[in-house]
């Protein structure tokens, strides 16, 4: 497989234009053919405007180029990679293959999209020569955020090209490799259809809703928020049928055969027109002005306000933050949440264990193609080893990838409730923070001090990283509200003045620092971020300063450093002031949250190895800077600026009165204070102003309501 700088995906439907959009992500060229330019330039449009995105950002759009198949097919041969994507019809298929082999490159990479369809099927008839590079690619929609690709090798694909593929998938696209068997519906959607499908059916059998099920089988388990239902709604109602029919229809052998086709209610639905998102109503629809969400009754096919069922194992359940020990608890109850969830793990394993020699290579591709294709937290087998299923579960075999680092399985060197240190190996150290959310509190900010030290004395450089779902969502709220509440400013200011202090530490420490933030970085999260000499983010990351829903302004240097870097107190005030967070790690470098010499990983698995790689590449060039004296400021004349544009805001009611407070305090720290014009201060004395106006709004009572509303509820309040 040759450099790829250019791929031409042809069909711009859901999944082609999102393909285009996310190669466009990974700085490669696309062509996005269609029956006509009008729907290519549709489906890079709807890629556009998706929530969320399908692009990292508007800039890089421009990367795709929309045409048709009638005037631009010639144009494939620029193409270093060609990607069929085009309707699950294997009529259709081979006869845009056939034109396709006309104009191609005689080396390019040849692939498919199917979801199902038996490569031998598409390609049979072709030239030995030709087949050896065609290769089935199966991406997961949205490909932008769906870690996995699946690729399945055709009759006779070159097995140094299907390396030099999947090598290209992990690192430059992101994504986490699945070798399969070219066989129905590959793993992913073989495993996923029976799990959908036998939910279906214990639903039928317990007499459960379609909101128990949804409750059943979300977060509470391990699994994504659109749980089952949900989940059809997004993905379709009719793709899914679609699905189920071709399965049963390609496994006359399976002996769950039965089990995969699509239950009555489902297919009435479907008839009804009724397929989901698209349609305005699936399992779940909006109503009215207010859109209240009503679920559907799916015996009566009628629907009903959504209800929030209570069900005893699972309120229970809920109390317990470990989720291996919460798995085991309910599968314990003798109920009807118990009873379903017991019999859905049992059959999805036995499934599995079965399919495992005809769709596999081992059980960790079939955990691999769940975890990453469906957002499972375990797979069929990890699941059956979490809960003592029987059969005993094969070995899953070791997951040793070049590249990717398990900081739990590293040496640690020293730790605290909330934060550790690991040894990355080649004289590198690791600060983790492991706190709920990743929340910082005392832990967390001494354990930074610790690291620096640690490293100072007896490393080359340090990494500042973790792997939980984000990298930190900020200040630890609760802390700061109980203090606030009692009073003890003088222990608040402490706290604040000490990760004040940890934030230049960061900027200025005796021996290099990369801050490796993936997900979110909110709040304090991201003020660490802004400090670090060097940051090495993973490409989806949502980082911005955001303490004005809680009814403060960033505390631990973030409107300093921000004033230092920026230099443009109005893009300050906004960023600030509106809350605003980036959609990606690129976006961050467009609104300057990141650097514009931040290194981006696509992939998140490697983003600690990028980051190590990164700091030992400063050991030896590495030279400290000093805090800064010279920061310029706007004084009056620049507040009183910034002060107007809040109270235009007011009069407008975009803002209320609290909101004009929090804005007048900001104004004065990013002008440097009461001051009649223009002068130099230091960093210090910016850091000094944010900590005064932070304790002053923490005094407040609407500020202690925002922070007690945002505990409680997980969003702001506007008071």
């Amino acid at each position: 497989m040759q450099a790829v700088r250019q791929v031409a995906v042809l069909g711009a439907g859901t999944m082609g234009a999102r393909i285009a959009a996310h190669f466009a992500n990974a700085g490669v060229a696309a062509q996005l053919l269609d029956l006509s330019a009008e729907l290519a330039q549709k489906g890079i449009e709807a890629a556009k405007k998706q929530s969320p995105g399908g692009f990292f950002s508007d800039a890089r759009v421009s990367l795709v180029t929309p045409g048709s198949f009638d005037e631009c097919l010639p144009r494939i041969n620029q193409a270093d990679w060609v990607i069929e994507a085009v309707s699950e019809n294997l009529g259709i298929k081979r006869a845009l293959w056939a034109r396709v082999l006309e104009h191609a490159k005689p080396d390019a990479t040849l692939s498919t999209n199917t979801s199902g369809i038996p490569l031998r099927s598409i390609c049979e008839g072709w030239d030995t020569g030709v087949q050896k590079r065609f290769l089935g690619t199966h991406f997961f929609n949205p490909p932008r955020y769906l870690h996995l690709l699946e690729l399945i090798p055709g009759p006779a694909t070159d097995a140094g090209l299907m390396q030099r593929v999947g090598e290209f998938g992990e690192r430059v696209l992101g994504k986490g490799v699945v070798i399969c068997k070219d066989t129905p519906n590959f793993i992913a959607n073989r495993i996923g259809a029976f799990f959908g499908s036998t939910t279906s059916k214990l639903m039928q059998e317990l007499d459960l809703t379609i909101e128990e099920v949804d409750l059943l089988t979300g977060p509470l388990i391990g699994l994504p928020k659109s749980a089952s239902f949900r989940l059809v709604d997004i993905v379709g109602l009719d793709v899914w049928v679609n699905v189920g029919k071709n399965l049963y229809d390609l496994v006359p052998d399976d002996p769950w055969r039965e089990r995969l086709a699509p239950p009555a209610f489902l297919e009435e639905m479907v008839k009804r027109g009724w397929l989901g998102e698209k349609s305005g109503q699936g399992f779940y629809k909006r109503v009215g002005p207010r859109k209240e969400i009503h679920c559907i009754d799916w015996k009566t096919l009628e629907y009903h306000p959504a209800d929030k069922p209570r069900l005893p194992a699972v309120e229970e359940a809920k109390l317990i933050e470990d989720l291996p020990t919460r798995l085991r608890a309910l599968v314990k109850d003798k109920g009807k949440a118990g009873t379903f969830l017991k019999t859905l793990f049992d059959e999805t394993y036995r499934y599995s264990l079965e399919r495992l020699p005809e769709i596999a290579h081992s059980p960790l591709d079939i955990d691999h193609a769940m975890q990453w294709g469906y957002a499972h937290t375990y797979g069929p087998f990890e699941m059956a080893e979490i809960l003592g299923l029987e059969p005993k579960p094969p070995a899953r075999g070791r997951d040793e990838r070049k590249g990717v680092v398990a900081l739990k399985n590293l040496r640690e060197v020293k730790a605290n409730p909330g934060a550790s240190l690991r040894d990355l190996g080649d004289g590198c150290l690791c600060l983790e923070f492991h706190s709920k959310m990743n929340s910082l509190g005392d832990d967390g900010v001494g354990m930074i001090y610790d690291s620096l030290k640690e490293v100072e004395q007896n490393w080359d450089a340090l990494v500042i990283a973790n792997q939980g779902e984000n990298f930190s969502v900020g200040a630890n709220l609760m802390l700061v509200l109980l203090a606030a509440q009692e009073q003890e400013w003088d222990e608040l200011d402490l706290a604040i003045r000490r990760f004040q202090n940890a934030s230049m530490a960061i900027k200025y420490a005796a021996k290099p620092v990369v801050v490796a933030p993936h997900q979110r970085a909110l709040g304090g999260g991201c003020e660490l971020v802004l400090h670090a000499p060097r940051v090495q983010a993973q490409a989806e990351l949502y980082m911005g300063l955001v303490e004005v829903g809680v009814g403060v302004i960033p505390g631990a240097g973030g409107c300093k450093e921000l004033t230092v870097r920026l230099k443009d107190p109005r893009k300050v005030f906004e960023l600030i002031g509106m809350a605003k967070v980036s959609s990606s790690a690129e976006n961050a470098k467009e609104l300057g949250l990141l650097d514009k010499s931040a290194g981006i990983t696509m992939n998140r698995e490697r983003l600690i190895d990028d980051a190590k790689r990164a700091a030992l590449g400063m050991v030896s060039s590495y030279r400290p800077e000093r805090p800064r004296t010279d920061v310029k400021v706007g004084g009056d004349p620049a507040y009183a600026a910034l002060r107007m544009g809040a109270w235009l805001m007011r009069q407008a009611d975009y803002i209320s009165d609290h909101d004009l407070l929090i804005a007048d305090k900001l104004a004065r720290i990013l002008t440097g204070g009461a001051h009649p014009s223009e002068r130099t201060v230091s960093e210090q004395h910016l850091l000094d102003l944010e900590r005064e106006a932070f304790l002053s709004l923490c005094g407040t009572s609407k500020t202690q309501e925002r922070i007690a509303y945002m505990l409680k509820n997980g969003k702001p309040l506007r008071n």
